[in-house]
């Protein structure tokens, strides 16, 4: 069994943190779809400002808010307006890792999806996604 990337949210800015609630991070729930993320699914953070890295559950935010709200002690690691990236991992086989495409969701500043990979109507190549990911540094 190989733990494999399922989805990511790339880049998505901190728009609260609220460390009075009980826990989790609160996602727009349209970003949640597109990555494949579903309510109380365990995700990884990693916060690019700070290089804080964590682990929570998932809550489901207001469809189409750009909501990214760190709850309770995580809360601590991250401030209002740092970039993150969001990570779910699944375990599979190897013969299903060789077929397996991740969501990946790349955000703009107000966290709305800029693009996504695959897309839905079309996989695509991990060829088409490195190139399009070099365009995007260039």
């Amino acid at each position: 069994m190989r733990a494999m990337l399922k989805g990511k949210i790339h880049r998505a800015r901190i728009t609260e943190v609220n460390v009075d609630y009980e826990g989790s991070i609160t996602i727009d729930s349209d970003l949640m779809e597109a990555a494949d993320i579903i309510p109380y699914e365990q995700v990884q953070v990693l916060d690019v400002n700070n290089a804080a890295r964590f682990e929570t559950y998932a809550i489901a935010g207001e469809k189409g808010s750009g909501k990214i709200c760190v709850n309770g002690a995580a809360a601590r690691l991250v401030a209002k307006g740092d970039i993150v990236i969001i990570l779910t991992y699944s375990h599979m086989s190897d013969e299903a890792a060789s077929e397996h495409h991740p969501k990946l969701v790349y955000v703009d500043s107000a966290n709305r999806i800029k693009r996504s990979h695959p897309p839905t109507a079309d996989r695509g190549s991990t060829d088409d996604l490195i190139a399009s990911l070099k365009r995007e540094t260039v």
